[in-house]
């Protein structure tokens, strides 16, 4: 393969979804239709580059004339509930399920040891910043169910103690459509510990 496509290959195949092969199989359908594929790609990279940003408040993704983002300047938002994600994107996926109307807060990432994510390269300070400045009265924290979600989960609560800010986390349980004989034991565990009347 020539060095051109190669590199292109080598580029897409490091976004999220693409395999080796799909990602070669993108960069010769961009080649090979530039017209039709490969130039309106290329102008909305440009475009999104130069004016998506995260919004400076919550950290979501904004454009730069739109800062703070309009979830933050939202008037009929529930300002006294935050949900803490880790990124960005959490926001996205989070909005689509149309059931939380408060504030966001975009960490940046979670808490890791092996990736050398400690809390200072997190957004916990600007957190506990605005907690105390917005008199929030809750923090969500939707994070990841795994080791350094949790430990994530663990700092910010104890950081949070004594703002006198209530700290909940997204429930556990069975997924949507899914069976328990398809869930794997610390899902049934939390499902079950978590139960609630209905």
């Amino acid at each position: 393969m020539i060095a051109p496509v190669a590199e292109l290959e080598k580029c897409l195949a490091k976004l999220p979804g693409f395999g080796r092969r799909s990602a070669s199989r993108a960069a010769l359908a961009l080649v090979r239709e530039p017209a039709r594929l490969a130039e309106p790609l290329v102008a909305a990279l440009r475009a999104a580059h130069d004016s998506v940003r995260c919004c400076s408040r919550c950290g979501a993704f904004t454009t730069i004339d739109r800062d703070p983002c309009d979830m933050c300047t939202d008037a009929t938002r529930d300002g006294s509930v935050i949900c803490v994600v880790e990124e960005p994107a959490d926001i996205v996926s989070i909005e689509a399920s149309g059931a939380f109307h408060g504030r966001y807060h975009a960490l940046g990432g979670k808490l890791s040891p092996a990736h050398r994510m400690g809390p200072e390269r997190l957004r916990i300070s600007e957190l506990v910043a605005r907690v105390r400045g917005e008199n929030a009265a809750e923090v969500l924290l939707a994070l990841s169910t795994d080791m350094d979600g949790d430990a994530t989960a663990g700092y910010i609560t104890e950081v949070l103690k004594g703002t006198g800010v209530k700290v909940t986390r997204l429930a556990f349980g069975l997924p949507a459509d899914s069976g328990i004989a398809y869930s794997d034991p610390l899902t049934l565990k939390r499902a079950i510990v978590g139960r609630r009347d209905i």
